[in-house]
């Protein structure tokens, strides 16, 4: 069964629409328009597209990524931290990344959530493979999440120093990001 969700940006109008399906495999596919969120990115005008594929225990198996006016990315990851392009060549930075993190979305720190089971008052770090946009640059990136009070979560950025606790949904879905989306 299809669940279809909305967020919007706290500034500059973006917006992003998600259908996603929960059976054996996770399937989530999205459009997402305007202004990309953050400070980091200056508010430039962007759309794109994505699709995620996911096994039953939320590790990402397939993403394609495309860009309003021809920019695109497609990855497959094995489920353990094996990661490749498009076609099929390996990207050793991205190995023991398990998650990944699209910028323009706060859909994607569901993965980890889901994939952890984040409780109160535990911690979890990873290395997530970390897509900016509009640009597609990919990198690996630190992340940690904090379990807090049920519906809350410490997201950190050690690389960054950045910090967000987010309010989730029953489903572990982002409600309220402060600074960056809220569900619409």
């Amino acid at each position: 069964m299809w669940r279809n969700l909305r967020w919007k940006t706290r500034e500059g109008g973006g917006l992003e629409y998600l259908a996603l399906e929960e059976g054996g495999a996770i399937l989530a596919q999205a459009s997402v328009i305007g202004p990309a969120a953050g400070a980091l990115y200056k508010g430039e005008l962007f759309g794109c597209a994505y699709r995620i594929e996911c096994d039953a225990r939320w590790r990402l198996r397939r993403l394609g990524v495309w860009v309003a006016g021809g920019a695109t990315l497609a990855l497959e990851a094995d489920g353990e931290g094996r990661w490749t392009d498009g076609a099929g060549a390996h990207l050793g930075a991205l190995d023991g990344c398990i998650d990944v993190d699209l910028s323009c979305t706060p859909f994607t720190n569901t993965l980890p959530l889901r994939r952890l089971g984040v409780a109160p008052g535990r911690r979890h770090e990873i290395r997530v493979a970390f897509i900016e946009f509009p640009s597609l640059r990919l990198r690996a990136a630190r992340q940690a999440y904090t379990g807090l009070a049920t519906g809350h979560v410490l997201f950190e950025s050690p690389d960054t120093g950045f910090r967000a606790e987010l309010a989730l949904d029953a489903d572990g879905l982002v409600l309220d990001y402060p600074g960056l989306f809220a569900r619409a």
